[in-house]
């Protein structure tokens, strides 16, 4: 999602669709839309289809992968909130590729 200075979602991009079990991200591929929105900030988010919410290793790796490169062009990276069977994980409330 790229959100405005007030935070208001201003569009919802869908980049990538993975196999059961994985997806292959591009960081740049990540921040286009929100160049060209001009958006100060975005939230991340992906489905488990294994219906556990808990982040893998390689979510971890690339949130902090793309909060880095969002610090570089000045937008920030709100959240990266994985979503599976009704429930959902923030990484950012459990400190994780965020630091």
């Amino acid at each position: 999602m790229n959100l405005d200075t007030r935070n208001r979602v201003m569009s919802i991009v869908a980049l990538y669709r993975g196999s059961v079990n994985s997806s292959q991200v591009r960081v740049a591929e990540v921040f286009r839309q929100a160049v060209l929105d001009n958006s100060p900030a975005i939230i991340l988010s992906h489905n488990h289809p294994s219906g556990d919410a808990s982040p893998s290793p390689d979510d971890v790796v690339v949130t902090k992968a793309i909060a880095q490169a969002g610090k570089l062009m000045d937008i920030d990276v709100i959240d990266h909130v994985i979503i599976a069977r009704g429930r959902y994980v923030s990484l950012k409330e459990m400190g994780v590729g965020f630091e």
